[in-house]
């Protein structure tokens, strides 16, 4: 085709054509008739006919005006005709390209005070780094901490006055909500008293919701110790207590800031001595917990020793005894700042006659040192900035060689009072020393970080070369976290360097967390895309991390779920993987969920991998049924992962159904009689009676108290002095079961005079498997049996390997199971919440009349000890606590503030098995029955069968035992 002939759009402009004889063979690239720019074309029609009388008529549809699409673009264009507009007015054709972003990032690098040179030049020394996560009860002043020493080190980036900076609060619903969801990690230099520069890796952890509690799992996991954040006023809460047994679990060094020490001043207006009763109150509960769940007498809190320090974010005040003493020294000269800093806690006086410090009271009026040298001038600072502004600050700012211009003195009293507060106290400098003395670097804290973390042996090169930290060893990287991008696309993976060095574009292979040296199975190699030093809102882009230093992975996104081991390609052969987080709450609630528009499941299913990946604890599973279901800890925490799941990752409507829990399946009395199965080929027959296991066996079986590693000597002492168990009991434990670290136990209870015991062991592991696969899906709802304990009484086993395969012993030992399970008179557990409420003296009234009307009871009310509220702390089943919250505002007008948390699982009362209960619909059940109701209901929704049908799980021979005994009583048969 001439192109010159034709416009862009394809219609001829070329000189003009005469008309061909024939119809059919019309001109066609040229005559495209609507467009012909000469005016005849009506006659040029008309004409033709005229001219060929005789020719046969040609219809309308059958004639061709206009060449196809295909002539005029040639065949290699593809084209689309649509006959009617599918597209709805409401839509514009063209449609704006909509950026989708979540997070607010920096577009450039914003100025530190430090060169990013430098701060990569430290992460080469291992010696100068510190791994430090910041926890704490829920809006005890983490990220506002954090905030501070972002504007200590980044001299642009400033705080509106009248709302926080909240730095580390990247997403914008954690903005909205204005509660941290997602831990946030911060890399900076900051220098201790002596002026010397540390490379600080912090974590900030919305540790203040307890729903996310598993977020700070996974930053404990790549720290080496902890500052926990506490709150003056309110002092040790819920989460608090919480967060010390975990990071002493998890063997971290653990120091503690008190946070908001102004509120002690401005809000409860505590005279000084009385506030120090408090901050020593307070210090001393934290050493009572430590000691509770340590067993190292090592582990004291206290400010003497600089492990504690003190705080408040929102005036920028921070400081350690030290880093006031040095205030001290640098003021007053010649004092040795670090003795005088000794002498500055405790019941020690001070006597101005004879200069000296004593341990008695001089006067009767004599303050402690403490409050005399450190409380009375912080109390006088603040007193004379709120209260006397114009007369007599400007003197008293002269006599502490602060200077500020005329405008700063009209400032507003909170901002004033800052400024001056950062002006005297100066940088964090005591934060930083106490990071720097009592959490060791990632060098010295190597050891026992592998060893409580690593799944292979320390003994090996491998285990050697990550106990040292060591940069030229083989690349072992740990990641624990996944970040999305701004626009939720994909993912980054967040993790420690523990030995070698990761570089940018280097091929690594990724171990998952169900690899193991036989099954190779869950591991893929990947190339690493670039690496990032994360900054909260800004990323530092780097060429190569070595050991020691948290870092930001691209590119190995797409094979990890929740952690993952980062290791070389090849040559590290024997490489094991970390194990998996082992989180502090349970995921009890869940939702099921469905896309509005089935079409749409496929994006759904995409949503749904993508929240897995971002919530370290979450669950999400398919039943039975088809329906797509999601565990989390708490409404809070689903209600962020709905949030992002229609959002951020899907972007299409889902039906949610009402939340509902997991239960659990146990036994309160020991079989009624002995249950036997026979396999499907007679040859084999298996022996069970179930009963229940001792108080505080499981919760110790799945706190790893007690291992099923162990070998059977120290397993045997274990359960005999513990729990008295007999000594051939002890010894013949096969397996604790759904898995290692499941709530029930089998024991092999046969006698040698009877079993042949090396057939028994042959088909051991087939047994174990049986047990394990019942354990897990009990006979009442599929839900998991817990605390029950199976006694193999007799088993009778073929002698030739081929009659005894797997195919034969797993199914009939798992209906042995479930038939010694039956017998045993089986009940329902449902999880129960620990609940703490805040609240004013007079609404505890109304605490009590909503937890009563949910089946919740009380355990303890009492005043805190320094304010005017009570704590109230309860227990209530969480099928019943949806909605508490709401309904707790509700009744005491807002003023109380509940946080709830799992605790423990609790029978539930009737019995789920008795047919005579009926079950009215849209009725309020009385309690005896609810264990049946909750059964069936939970039965249909799985879309099982309404009842349990005992027979299903009986053989025959079974059966004609069970009449003879008459113990068919009213099961359903």
């Amino acid at each position: 085709m001439d192109t010159d002939l034709y416009d862009e759009f394809g219609n001829y402009i070329g000189p003009e054509l005469d008309s061909d004889d024939d119809d059919d063979e019309l001109g066609r690239e040229s005559k495209d008739l609507d467009e012909l720019e000469d005016d005849d074309d009506d006659d040029d029609m008309g004409d033709h006919d005229e001219d060929h009388p005789g020719m046969e008529v040609v219809l309308h549809e059958d004639k061709k005006y206009y060449p196809t699409a295909e002539e005029v673009y040639g065949p290699e264009v593809e084209t689309i005709v649509q006959e009617e507009d599918t597209q709805p007015l409401t839509e514009p054709i063209i449609k704006p390209v909509k950026t989708k972003k979540f997070s607010l990032m920096e577009q450039t690098l914003p100025v530190t005070v430090y060169e990013m040179d430098f701060l990569a030049d430290l992460m080469d020394n291992s010696e100068l780094i510190r791994n430090v996560t910041l926890c704490g009860h829920l809006h005890h002043g983490k990220t506002c901490f954090v905030d501070c020493l972002i504007e200590q080190t980044h001299p642009e980036i400033r705080k509106r006055y009248d709302q926080d900076l909240c730095y580390t609060d990247i997403l914008f619903t954690e903005q909205e909500r204005g509660v941290g969801i997602k831990s946030t990690p911060v890399t900076i230099v900051l220098p201790d008293t002596k002026g010397k520069s540390f490379l600080f890796n912090i974590i900030d952890t919305p540790g203040g919701h307890v729903n996310f509690s598993d977020e700070v799992t996974a930053g404990l996991r790549i720290s080496d110790g902890v500052v926990l954040f506490i709150d003056a006023a309110e002092g040790v809460m819920l989460n608090t207590e919480r967060l010390i047994k975990h990071a002493v679990q998890e063997r971290l060094a653990v120091t503690v800031c008190i946070n908001k020490i102004d509120r002690l001043i401005l809000e409860l207006k505590l005279p000084p001595t009385d506030a120090y009763y408090k901050l020593r109150h307070i210090v001393d509960e934290v050493n009572g917990l430590i000691s509770m769940y340590s067993t190292d007498e090592n582990l004291v809190l206290s400010p003497l020793l600089g492990n504690v320090c003190f705080s408040s974010s929102q005036y920028s005040i921070c400081f350690t005894l030290g880093s006031f003493a040095k205030i001290y020294a640098d003021t007053y000269g010649d004092i040795n700042y670090q003795e005088f800093a000794k002498r500055l806690w405790g019941d020690i006086y001070f006597n101005p006659k004879t200069r000296k410090f004593t341990k008695k009271a001089p006067t009767s009026s004599s303050q402690r040192s403490f409050v005399e040298f450190i409380l009375e001038p912080l109390y006088k600072i603040l007193a004379q900035v709120v209260g006397d502004v114009d007369t007599t600050l400007p003197r008293t700012l002269d006599e502490l060689g602060i200077h500020l211009t005329k405008e700063e003195l009209k400032l507003n009293i909170r901002p004033l009072l800052r400024l001056v507060c950062k002006k005297f106290f100066g940088e964090f400098t005591g934060f930083v020393d106490m990071c720097v003395q009592h959490i060791p670097s990632p060098k010295v804290g190597a050891k026992t970080k592998i060893e409580h973390t690593y799944t292979g042996g320390v003994d090996s090169d491998l285990g050697e070369a990550m106990s040292e930290c060591d940069p030229d060893g083989p690349l072992m990287c740990h990641t624990t976290k996944m970040y999305s991008t701004d626009d939720g696309v994909q993912f980054h993976a967040f993790g420690r360097v523990l030995s070698g060095t990761i570089h940018a574009g280097q091929p690594v292979k990724v171990l998952g967390e169900n690899y193991t040296l036989e099954d190779e199975e869950d591991s893929q190699i990947c190339t690493v895309g670039r690496l990032w030093i994360s900054v909260a809102r800004y990323h530092i882009e780097v060429n190569r991390v070595p050991a020691g230093n948290w870092v930001l992975i691209e590119g190995v996104d797409q094979p990890i779920v929740k952690t993952a081991t980062v290791t070389e390609p090849r040559g590290n052969e024997e490489a094991q993987i970390f194990r998996p987080l082992k989180f502090n709450t349970t995921s009890v609630i869940k939702i099921a969920v469905e896309p509005v528009n089935p079409s749409e499941l496929p994006k759904m299913l995409d949503g749904l991998r993508k929240v897995n990946k971002s919530y370290p604890s979450l669950t999400t599973k398919v039943e039975e049924s088809g329906e797509h279901v999601i565990l989390g800890t708490g409404e809070l925490y689903l209600d962020c992962v709905m949030h992002d799941l229609r959002k951020m990752y899907s972007e299409i409507d889902i039906k949610v159904a009402d939340p509902v829990v997991t239960f659990c399946e146990t036994v309160v009395e020991t079989s009624s009689l002995k249950c036997f199965a026979e396999t499907p080929n007679k040859k084999n027959k298996i022996t069970m009676i179930a009963e229940p296991l001792e108080k505080g066996l499981a919760e110790d079986i799945e706190n790893e108290v007690v291992q099923i590693t162990w070998n059977r000597k120290k397993l045997g002492e274990f359960f005999q002095t513990k729990y008295d168990w007999d000594l051939l009991a002890a010894r013949s434990i096969w397996a604790f079961g759904p898995d290692a670290t499941g709530p029930n136990i089998l024991v092999d209870d046969t006698l040698p005079s009877e079993v042949d015991k090396s057939l028994l062991g042959s088909v051991k592991d087939s047994i174990v498997q049986g047990f394990q696969w019942g354990t897990r899906e009990g006979p009442l709802c599929d839900e998991l049996i817990r605390n029950v304990k199976f006694k193999i009484l007799d088993a009778v086993i073929a002698q030739e390997p081929l009659h005894r395969g797997g195919g034969q012993i797993i199914p009939t030992a798992r209906r042995v199971v479930y038939s010694a399970f039956l017998m045993a008179t089986p009940r329902l557990m449902e999880p129960y919440y620990f609940v703490e409420v805040q609240a004013p003296a007079d609404c505890v009234s109304a605490v009590y009349t909503v937890l009563a009307r949910r089946r919740g009871h009380v355990t303890q009310d009492a005043p805190i000890p320094g304010s005017p509220l009570y704590t109230i702390k309860a227990f209530i089943p969480a099928i019943d606590s949806f909605g508490f919250e709401t309904d707790l505002r509700t009744h005491t007008q807002g003023q109380a503030f509940s946080l709830s948390v799992f605790h423990h699982w609790q029978i539930v009362p009737g019995d789920p098995l008795d047919k005579s209960i009926v079950i009215r619909p849209l009725e309020p059940q009385p309690a005896p029955h609810l264990a049946r109701e909750f059964m069936i209901k939970t039965r249909r929704r799985k879309g099982l069968s309404e009842d349990v049908s005992i027979s299903k799980f009986f053989d025959d021979p079974m059966l004609l035992e069970l009449a003879k005994q008459d113990v068919v009583l009213n099961y359903p048969m």
